[in-house]
C-alpha cells in the first residue's frame, strides 16, 4: 500500500459523499494504491451509515468506528494506528483541506523531504463554528 488518508469523522454526514468522490477524483490517476480511513468518533448523526453504504461499492473505503466520541486527537491516533501506508495524510472531513493537493505533497516526499505540512490559506468557514474552537485548541 502507497498511501493511507485519515479522516477523523465527526457528524458529518452531509460532508462525507463529497469527500469520499474527491478524495478517489484526487488520486485515481496517480498510479498509487491508497486507502481511505475514515474514523467515525461516535457521531450521533448517520456518518456511520453513509459510510458504510459508500463502503460497499469503494473498496478504497475502510472505517474505524469508535463507541464513543473521544475527540479529534483519539480518532486521529485510531486512523493511524489502522493505516498500512508507506506515507500517511491526514484530512478534514469537512474539506477545508484539498484532496487535489495530496499528489503535489507526495511530490515533495520524492524531492527527498522526509515530511510535508500544509496549511490552507482562505478557509471557507465562519470564525465561530470553526476557527475561534481551532484557535483555543492548539
Amino acid at each position: 500500500m502507497d498511501l493511507s488518508v485519515v479522516v477523523p469523522i465527526y457528524n458529518e454526514e452531509e460532508s462525507i459523499p463529497e469527500l469520499v468522490s474527491e478524495v478517489r477524483d484526487a488520486l485515481q490517476d496517480t498510479g498509487l494504491k491508497y486507502e481511505l480511513i475514515c474514523v467515525d468518533d461516535g457521531s450521533s448523526d448517520k456518518s456511520l451509515k453513509v459510510l458504510t453504504d459508500l463502503s460497499k461499492d469503494d473498496p478504497t473505503l475502510k472505517i474505524c468506528e469508535l463507541r464513543r466520541n473521544f475527540g479529534q486527537t483519539a480518532a486521529m491516533q485510531a486512523g493511524f494506528d489502522a493505516a498500512v501506508g508507506r506515507v500517511v495524510v491526514s484530512l478534514d472531513a469537512d474539506l477545508q483541506n484539498d484532496p487535489h493537493d495530496i499528489p503535489a505533497m507526495l511530490a515533495k516526499l520524492d524531492e527527498g523531504f522526509d515530511m510535508v505540512a500544509g496549511w490552507r490559506a482562505g478557509r471557507k468557514d465562519t470564525f465561530l463554528n470553526r476557527r475561534l474552537p481551532s484557535i483555543i485548541a492548539n
